[in-house]
């Protein structure tokens, strides 16, 4: 199974579950994602790694259930990013973090 498979069944989970049964609102699904990340950082901040593997998890979930709603093949865009990535310079944008 490659991750666009895995993105289409987090979907087909999540439509399976009622979580798609009104309009779609990309804020609030974008908003649910952030949220998830923010209780990974709680369960790091804990130093909890079994609730912080679940928490990543969720995050990934949420954005591949919210991608695969939208058309977009996350493998793709991972691939595509990653070379762009690679190409740039060393800690590019002469960012603090």
């Amino acid at each position: 199974m490659n991750l666009f498979d895995i993105q289409k069944e987090c979907y087909r989970i999540s439509k399976s579950k009622g979580w798609w049964e009104t309009a779609v609102n990309v804020p609030e699904k974008l908003a649910l994602i952030h949220s998830e990340v923010s209780e990974a950082l709680e369960a790091y901040r804990k130093y909890d790694d079994e609730n912080l593997a679940e928490e990543l998890a969720d995050v990934a979930i949420r954005t591949m259930d919210l991608a695969a709603h939208l058309g977009i093949n996350l493998e793709d865009q991972i691939l595509r990013k990653n070379q762009k990535n690679s190409e740039r310079e060393y800690r590019h944008g002469g960012k603090r973090c």
